[in-house]
Formats: structure tokens, C-alpha cells, sequence
């Protein structure tokens, strides 16, 4: 154990976490350079194409560095026990068992899991960005969990760059020491080499009782038709062989088909040992049976008394629901929604009716990204086409009966003479920028009904001649950053406010929030019809205030985005019954007398007056179906 290091890689979204680990896989060893290929750890289509990480994903690398000579060469104190005082400064083998992280914000429960599973965390900042949102969220986490943090600093060989400037902030902003920041190029590799020594040097060997009774904890897993369920796993106490396991929190008895460690393929051994990191596949084929969180121990009366206590489960913030495009598919879309589920704690559903859509489910996520993600990876890995309503918050409903409801989409909106009060989530929002961009920041913040809290700047006095001059501190501008504080709608934050405020601010803004509270709020509820006929999936719940502006907006995208038909189809926005906006999409045309020549003029009448008459006809009867793209380009509205 004492030669294991566990450690995860946080940053901001875009700080070059993927392209770090890759050069750590080179550096070690763990993938040749003809597997080698960018984004390796990114094993998903989507993450390749969209250049995010979606996923966390483990990394088992073996490493060979020099072992301190003397406990004074060991900067971590749990460690010192670890070394013969004396000892000749030997090369030693250590394990380094890497879990690469997502850097988006709806992906965080992802980030907290990966951290429950190590003992140290490298905190990537961008030397062209500096410190971001999530760089702040991502900290306090892995600061919960007690980890060592590695601070470092990376792409400084972009010309852009300006390390020197965002260490300093990491020192006057988060409180690390000027000689504890490391400075790395993922793509150069530049400084990688050091990182790793670095970590054997600080990060703490994982603690645990060997011969205690086996306890692993579940931290990730996915479905193999072959193997069944396959759990990524931290052993935390004892050793895991094969033979009759048992999953305590379901009461699930298993014998694993397989185990091993996770490097650049499952490699398959015979024994997982304490603070080791590594797979089992269960060949259990009920997924309800493995959950992320579960713990692993042995069958018998030498099992663990007591579980480990696991994660918090994340709480939705945004809900849909999801339909499929066929409705004879119903059976292989709650397949495949099981099935995800089990690659993705933080998504959740329940079975859904719809009097006008079908069979379905009500499905809950962290954010318009990860909707976006899931019906995607929906799609793509499991081969349902879907179609997805407009995403909504959770609303508390106090009925004049008493009685409180929870809605979370437009159809499910009781009629209005029936409800007492409405209210809806607010959350706390920080903003970090550059200070230029306070003024349109706080601008669109105000549009989405922002309530302004307070600011913080993170100035710094110019490191030279500062003092010198008579004039005082001077402070260099472009690094100088501020954190706004905001009370706001979590309906207007999930929206495009995140979109508007990169906009506003050249790409510089970063966002975080937090639920807190919730307040009365006047809903009503926005129906779009298209030719006559309402569309649920499109309609959605709006502030009284916004209902006309949103509507006209709405309207005008689908007459852009909805392809055209045979017949003229009106386009609508209404709110009870009464009319808020509308457009015309044009039907097609078709010369219908193209192939007259000549002749007398009554011809062409007599087809153009059927070709009316057709038009009419289908517009009485034709219904509008609503591609997937539509959806796409609506839900930000």
C-alpha cells in the first residue's frame, strides 16, 4: 500500500485535463506510442467530437522513481513511517491509479465520486485563463474530502500564456505557497515528469486494514452483454479474490466472472488488494442489483459489519420528459434508460403516461448539458430515436385544498382556478471574470430577474517596481479578476443565461450555483399550436411578465427551424385559449402547370383551382411532425 498514490485530475471545463493525463499515460509507459491517440481516457464518441469529458475514468500507471534517503525528504507526514530512515536513495516502482474527471458543472456529481475514491487531487488551472468557477467548486470539493492538493498551472507554451501572473493569483486568491505551484504543457509534456514525482512525494499512500474483512467501494459502473454488470472499485479494507461476493446495500449475493485493473484495457489478475483501484465484472444481468455506491465485501461470517458510507445522491435539477419517436419502442427505451442509468447515478426516471405522447418517462437531470448528453448517448448507444419535452424546473404547487404538488413540466400544470400559490427554486449564482466585463454582466444577469448580492475583487499589487514609483500599489489589469454574487430563478440560469454571459464577456466568464431557497413565483402556462393543434412537448411554464416576449420568440424559431409542408400551417402562441404571438410557415410550392405547353388559359386554371382546393384540404387534416434539430434549437429560449 505504501507504493500506491490515488489522485484524480480537477480543473475548469476546457483547462486541458484529457491532454494532461495523456502525456502522463506516455510518460509511464501505460500506452505505447501506436495505441497513443488524443483524448485516450475520452471513451466515448460524443466526448471526442464535442471535446468534453462526460465521463470519469480510472487509469492504473506504473511509474519508477527515486525513494527519499532521509524522513526530512518526505513532505508528507503520513508517509515517514513508510521509509528506513538511512536508507540509500533506491529506485522503487509505484502505482499511480489516475481517475480523470469532467470539468462542466453538470457533470460535478461525477467529479465528487471520483474524489471519494482517492487520498489526492492535481488542481489544473489554465495559463491563459487563470482561475474559472468551476476551478473555486471543484477546490472546495476535493477540501471536503481531505485530499492533498497539487496546484499546477498548465499550457504555458501557448503564446498567450502568462503562468507567472496566474500563479500569483493562486496564491493571493486560494492561499498555496508560491514554491508548491507546478508549472506543465499537456501537450508538449513539459513539467509532467515532475507532477509525477511530485505526487509520489505529497499525496499519501491510501489507508486501510489489509486483513480486515474486504470492503470495496463502487465509485462507477457500466453494462457488458458478455459480463453483465462491471463495477469500477476502490478496495478500502482486505483483499477481493474471486469467489462468493456480496453487495451489501441491495443484499445481493454474486461470483465474479472477472476482476482486474483498468490501465490501457481491462487487464484481468487474481487479487485486488487493499488501496488498490480496479474492475469486477459480476455477471449479474439485473442492473437494479449494482448501484454506485454499494459496497463489496465477502459472503460468510467473516463479511464486513458495516457498509461504507457512500455518496450523497444528487438531486435533479432540471426535469423532461422522454418520449420514443416510434411508440412501439417503448420496451427498448426503458431498456436503454436502465441501462444508462447505470453509467450515470445522477440521471433519474420514472415511468411516465401521456394522453397525447404515449408511454414514456419522467427523467430528472443536473443541467441543459447533461439533457442534451443524455438523449444523445440515448440515441447513439442504444439505437431509440427519441423526442424529449422542454426541459423544466421542479415547482412546489399549493393546491386550495391544502394540498402541495410537485410539477415539473407545462402538461402536468393543474388548471389555474384550482391553485393557491406557485413556487418556484431560486439558487445562489457566482460569476468570475475579468473586471472589464462587470458592466454586461451584471446587465444580462438583471434581465434573467438576478438579485444582485455583492462583488469581491481579487486585485494584486504589481510584483516589481511598484513601490518605487511614489504612486503606491499599481495592479495589472489583466489579471485583475472579480466574483459577482447573485440570487436567482434556477428556471432563468438553466435558460441562456450561461450562453449570454460567455457572450458579453468574450468566452472569460465561468458560473457556478447552488440551489437555495424557494419563492412565490406567477406562472401561467405557454401552448404552442401548430396548425390548430396544440403540441405539448413544446409547450412550457413561463413568468406572467416574459410570456409575450418568449412566445413571439418561439413562434419565429419554428417558423425558421420546422420544415415546410404541403399546406400553410399557423404557427401559435397562446395562453389560456388567448393568443400571444403567431407566424405563418408557407407552404410549398409546386408548379403544378409545368408540363402545359400552350392550350387555352382554362387548363391551367382548372388545375391551379384543384391544386387549392388539395392545399385546403390537407391543412384541415395534416399534422406537423417536429425533427429532433427543432428541439435542439428551441430549448434555450
Amino acid at each position: 500500500m505504501q507504493d500506491i498514490r490515488n489522485f484524480s485530475i480537477i480543473a475548469h471545463i476546457d483547462h486541458g485535463k484529457s491532454t494532461l493525463a495523456d502525456r502522463m499515460l506516455q510518460i509511464t509507459g501505460t500506452v505505447s506510442e501506436r495505441d497513443m491517440q488524443e483524448q485516450f481516457l475520452d471513451k466515448i464518441d460524443l466526448e471526442r467530437e464535442r471535446g468534453i469529458t462526460i465521463k470519469l475514468q480510472p487509469a492504473r500507471m506504473k511509474y519508477v522513481a527515486q525513494k527519499p534517503n532521509h524522513k526530512s525528504q518526505i513532505t508528507n507526514k503520513e508517509q515517514i513511517t513508510s521509509y528506513k530512515e538511512g536508507a540509500t536513495n533506491e529506485p522503487a516502482q509505484f502505482i499511480l491509479n489516475l481517475i480523470d474527471t469532467p470539468g462542466h458543472i453538470d457533470f460535478s456529481y461525477e467529479v465528487s465520486r471520483a474524489l471519494a475514491a482517492c487520498e489526492g487531487a492535481i488542481l489544473l488551472v489554465d495559463a491563459t485563463q487563470g482561475i474559472e468557477a468551476q476551478t473555486l467548486a471543484n477546490l472546495h470539493k476535493a477540501q471536503q474530502a481531505n485530499l492533498t492538493i497539487i496546484p499546477v498551472v498548465n499550457k504555458i507554451d501557448l503564446p498567450s500564456a502568462h503562468p507567472e501572473d496566474v500563479a500569483l493569483d493562486l496564491v493571493e486568491t486560494l492561499g498555496f505557497s508560491e514554491d508548491e505551484i507546478l508549472f506543465t504543457s499537456g501537450k508538449t509534456g513539459e513539467g509532467v515528469s515532475e507532477l509525477l514525482e511530485e505526487i509520489i512525494k505529497k499525496v499519501p499512500a491510501p489507508t486501510g486494514e489489509p486483513n480486515a474483512p474486504l470492503r470495496a467501494l463502487i465509485f462507477d459502473s457500466f453494462y457488458d452483454q458478455h459480463k453483465g454488470v462491471v463495477a469500477h472499485v476502490r478496495i478500502v479494507d482486505g483483499a477481493l479474490k474471486k469467489g462468493e461476493l456480496y453487495l451489501m446495500n441491495t443484499n445481493t449475493s454474486f461470483e465474479p466472472l472477472e476482476i482486474g485493473f483498468v490501465t490501457s484495457t481491462y487487464e484481468s489478475t487474481t487479487t485486488l488488494k487493499a488501496g488498490d483501484v480496479g474492475y469486477v465484472a459480476t455477471g449479474l444481468k439485473d442492473i437494479n442489483k449494482v448501484r454506485v455506491g454499494d459496497t463489496i465485501t465477502i459472503t460468510g461470517k467473516n463479511r464486513a459489519k458495516e457498509p461504507l458510507p457512500g455518496y450523497h445522491e444528487p438531486k435533479p435539477m432540471v426535469y423532461a420528459n422522454l418520449f420514443p419517436q416510434d411508440a412501439d419502442q417503448i420496451k427498448e427505451l426503458r431498456d436503454a434508460v436502465e441501462r444508462y442509468n447505470l453509467t450515470d447515478a445522477a440521471f433519474t426516471f420514472e415511468p411516465f403516461n401521456s394522453p397525447i405522447m404515449g408511454s414514456g418517462f419522467r427523467c430528472g437531470f443536473l443541467g441543459l448539458l447533461h439533457v442534451d448528453v443524455v438523449r444523445e448517448r440515448i440515441e447513439r448507444e442504444y439505437g431509440v430515436a427519441t423526442q424529449i419535452t422542454t426541459p423544466n424546473v421542479l415547482y412546489h404547487v399549493t393546491l386550495k385544498k391544502g394540498e402541495t404538488i410537485h410539477v415539473q413540466s407545462a402538461p402536468d400544470m393543474p388548471d389555474p382556478t384550482y391553485i393557491e400559490k406557485i413556487e418556484e427554486p431560486w439558487c445562489k449564482v457566482s460569476l468570475f471574470s475579468k473586471q472589464e466585463y462587470i458592466g454586461a454582466l451584471m446587465k444580462v444577469s438583471e434581465e434573467h430577474r438576478g438579485e444582485f448580492i455583492d462583488m469581491q475583487y481579487f486585485a494584486r499589487p504589481q510584483s516589481q517596481g511598484s513601490s518605487d514609483s511614489g504612486q503606491g500599489d499599481k495592479y495589472i489589469e489583466a489579471s485583475t479578476r472579480v466574483e459577482l454574487h447573485y440570487n436567482m430563478p434556477l428556471s432563468e440560469v438553466i435558460s441562456n443565461y450561461h450562453d449570454q454571459i460567455k457572450s458579453v464577456s468574450s468566452g472569460y466568464a465561468s458560473l457556478d450555483y447552488e440551489v437555495t431557497e424557494y419563492r412565490a413565483v406567477d406562472l401561467v402556462k405557454l401552448e404552442i399550436l401548430l396548425n390548430k393543434e396544440p403540441h405539448p412537448a413544446l409547450s412550457r411554464l413561463v413568468v406572467r411578465e416574459q410570456a409575450v416576449e418568449i412566445g413571439k420568440k418561439l413562434v419565429e424559431t419554428l417558423k425558421e427551424a420546422l420544415p415546410r409542408q404541403q399546406f400553410k400551417v399557423p404557427i401559435q402562441a397562446a395562453i389560456g385559449g388567448n393568443v400571444v404571438a403567431r407566424a405563418d410557415l408557407p407552404a410549398v410550392r409546386k408548379d403544378v402547370t409545368a408540363k402545359l405547353y400552350g392550350g387555352d388559359r382554362t387548363r391551367k386554371d382548372k388545375l391551379l383551382r384543384k391544386q387549392a382546393k388539395g392545399k385546403k384540404r390537407l391543412q384541415a387534416q395534416g399534422k406537423v411532425s417536429i425533427p429532433h434539430e427543432v428541439y435542439q434549437k428551441i430549448i434555450n429560449i
